[in-house]
């Protein structure tokens, strides 16, 4: 096991026992509340009876999500604590999904052209080099599927409110594809006083991933970039005091959304 695996789960492990944002199931979806939570920009179409792999996405939401709207769901994650969460949503809503304890790095374990959908949210820049998940999606991926993934702004990687010096957010590291990048989670990530016994959880740990590697990588293995979103939080606002989150993500976009099909 690799030193990126190893922080990833234990990392992910604690994350859950902390019942961090991320990974709490939604128990409480309908039909209307679950496609808008995948599915704000109205670009996925209909996805019943499409076989949909969530990549790096155990937690219990996407999967409730999907379920619901009648996906055949495969799940693929490192954490098993996660993919627990995609089970007890499972039972919840008396659904059927395939859970699969594995890297982003190597799908070996899926076979090639299964899936019309891979669906990744926020997980990629946890590996130094997109290029290599870009390689696992195209090949279990079908002729035409589409490929949605969401990652840091890479423009911003790092950069949090704590960036905040009086005058602006300022960017300190040098712009380098596979740089590693550490730094505090943000408060809304988990409520430390609510999980006193919870295991210390390492910060995050991340890799910039430049916006040419995201999209030569994509197009060298045939993906087709069909649209492309900067998002910002919910919460953002110009208005808010400096050095804030809600300040901050309206300055600085923090994540970019990519929709490609494999040609």
């Amino acid at each position: 096991m690799d030193e990126v695996r190893r922080y990833n789960i234990e990392r992910w492990d604690a994350l859950v026992e902390a019942n961090a944002l991320f990974t709490r199931p939604l128990l409480n979806l309908d039909m209307e509340s679950a496609r808008e939570r995948i599915d704000r920009d109205g670009r996925l179409g209909d996805v019943r009876g499409k076989d949909v792999l969530l990549l790096a996405s155990g937690g219990g939401q996407q999967s409730a999500a999907f379920a619901l709207l009648g996906a055949n769901v495969t799940v693929v994650d490192l954490s098993n604590k996660q993919l627990e969460r995609d089970a007890q949503v499972a039972a919840h809503y008396g659904v059927e999904m395939r859970l699969v304890q594995a890297d982003m790095r190597d799908l070996s374990a899926l076979d090639a052209a299964a899936y019309d959908l891979v669906y990744q949210p926020y997980s990629l820049n946890f590996v130094p080099d997109a290029t290599v998940v870009f390689a696992q999606v195209s090949r279990v991926l079908r002729r035409g599927g589409m490929y949605y993934f969401m990652c840091a702004n890479p423009f911003a990687s790092g950069l949090t409110e704590a960036s905040w010096n009086g005058e602006g957010y300022l960017l300190k590291e040098p712009y380098q594809q596979g740089q590693q990048i550490v730094y505090t989670d943000s408060d809304w990530v988990y409520d430390r006083s609510k999980y006193p016994d919870a295991r210390p959880i390492q910060g995050p740990q991340e890799f910039r991933q430049t916006l040419s590697t995201l999209l030569n990588g994509l197009m060298e293995r045939g993906f087709v970039p069909v649209h492309m979103k900067e998002i910002m939080a919910d919460a953002a606002d110009a208005t808010a005091e400096p050095g804030t989150w809600e300040h901050f993500t309206a300055i600085v976009p923090p994540w970019f959304a990519f929709w490609t099909v494999l040609g």
